[in-house]
């Protein structure tokens, strides 16, 4: 009897489990899950951000190239990668004195006494070329007079090899605008010379005045 009562028991569990189950699976959606429907209005933005972003990529993405840096730009032609736009040294220059230069030199070549001497008006700079190119290779050590006035320091080479490692071509531009901004002169300062005066002398210990003096 007891038995019995036992299955029949389990049976009525089983039948209304099941139950429970069908009204469960029955609601669509679930009454407690507080669905809603995405908003029409922030469906409709949506859909204009993705229509904008593939308008203005379609547009303004240079074809994907890795060699297009204008937003309008058109990918290069088959044998143009070898032919490298004409760079004006005296805007390389500039660039390159505000990010090597100008901190000790100043942005208005004056200087900071009675460290870093002035390039404005320097005799230095309205000198010989050639012991400019070698300031900036090989860099300065010791006192050295500018404009009637002493000043000891020291300037670091900022040529190949060295700490800056600026190429005959930036060394060059960089010359080239100090010598048209602070004294004048129009003649630019060639890359050629550069590595003509880096491969005579090659890698060697910071120049003297004394030993620039020695220069024509």
């Amino acid at each position: 009897m007891d038995s019995k009562q036992g299955r029949n028991g389990l049976g009525s569990n089983d039948d209304a489990l099941q139950a429970e189950h069908e009204k469960v699976l029955g609601k669509q959606p679930d009454e407690n899950g507080h669905y809603r429907l995405l908003p029409l209005n922030l469906l409709f933005l949506l859909s204009a951000v993705i229509l904008f972003g593939g308008t203005y990529l379609g547009r303004f993405s240079g074809y994907f190239h890795p060699k297009v840096y204008n937003e309008y730009g058109l990918p290069p032609k088959a044998g143009a990668e070898s032919a490298a736009p004409a760079v004006d040294p005296l805007v390389l220059g500039k660039n390159v004195y505000a990010q090597v230069c100008a901190a000790c030199h100043q942005p208005n070549g004056m200087g900071l006494p009675p460290a870093f001497p002035p390039l404005a008006g320097s005799e230095w700079v309205s000198g010989s070329e050639e012991r400019l190119i070698r300031i900036m290779l090989h860099g300065l050590q010791g006192p050295i007079k500018v404009k009637g006035v002493d000043y000891i320091g020291a300037m670091p080479a900022v040529g190949p090899g060295s700490g800056y490692n600026l190429n005959p071509e930036k060394v060059a531009a960089v010359l080239t605008y100090v010598r048209k901004e602070w004294a004048g002169i129009d003649v630019p300062v060639s890359a050629a010379k550069v590595s003509e005066i880096r491969g005579k002398d090659g890698t060697r210990a910071p120049i003297t005045a004394a030993e620039l003096e020695k220069i024509p």
